[in-house]
């Protein structure tokens, strides 16, 4: 067998393939975003049944395939439990791994949005900081990462606040990305400018219509 690849990364999403296996996309600091398939991953007896699903965190030791990585081992360090157990925290936490999926390219990059959701999620598990602001800011500073971010729009005026709050999220480090909460009010302008800034891409994210919709229903 050949030598395998130490990584460290998270699961962005696993879909079941074949009859007992998983093709899981991986976000990795060494190689970026690489696709895996875990043989057997489905067997309720698998040692990677757990370790395969969405918004885990750890170390794994792949096996370069033709076409895909293998996996071999797996040793996760963080299952962000806390949104395990909160369905809207773990809808946000699936929306934001769709947006970095679309957003990374295969075998690039990847080390500054894989802290970026790391530091993400972690906010999430907060009660400190309301999910709406973590949403913009993160969407914000994804755009920021990957040379998209358009700068304030002249267009409609905004609060001097919400202008303030989004130079702060686009200078700031990411270990101080959610170190503040702002008004309710600011929350909504950072919103409605995000729902612009996206437009952009022109890619429409059913995880973020359904996290919509549930939101909307416990409002």
């Amino acid at each position: 067998m050949s030598e395998y690849i130490k990584v460290t990364g998270m699961v962005l999403k696993a879909v079941p393939v074949f009859e007992n296996d998983k093709r899981v996309i991986l976000l990795t600091s060494e190689r970026g975003k690489v696709t895996v398939f875990a043989r057997g991953a489905k067997k309720p007896s698998s040692r990677f049944l757990a370790a395969t699903n969405s918004l885990c965190m750890g170390e794994f030791h792949l096996f370069e395939g033709k076409t895909a990585y293998n996996l071999g081992e797996v040793h996760i360090t963080d299952y962000f439990d806390a949104l395990r157990s909160d369905l809207e925290g773990a809808l946000y936490g699936m929306y934001f791994a769709d947006l970095i999926d679309y957003c990374c390219k295969e075998n690039m990059g990847g080390n500054d949005e894989l802290n970026l959701l790391y530091v993400t999620l972690k906010a999430l598990s907060r009660d400190d900081i309301p999910n709406r602001l973590v949403q913009s800011l993160f969407e914000i500073k994804l755009m920021v990462i990957e040379g998209e971010f358009p700068g304030i729009r002249a267009e409609k005026p905004l609060m001097e606040t919400t202008k303030n709050t989004i130079r702060r999220c686009v200078t700031s480090p990411l270990s101080s990305l959610y170190s503040f909460s702002v008004s309710e009010d600011v929350i909504a302008e950072l919103l409605r400018e995000c729902d612009i800034y996206r437009e952009s891409w022109g890619h429409r994210f059913a995880s973020l219509d359904i996290l919509n919709s549930s939101v909307s229903q416990t409002s």
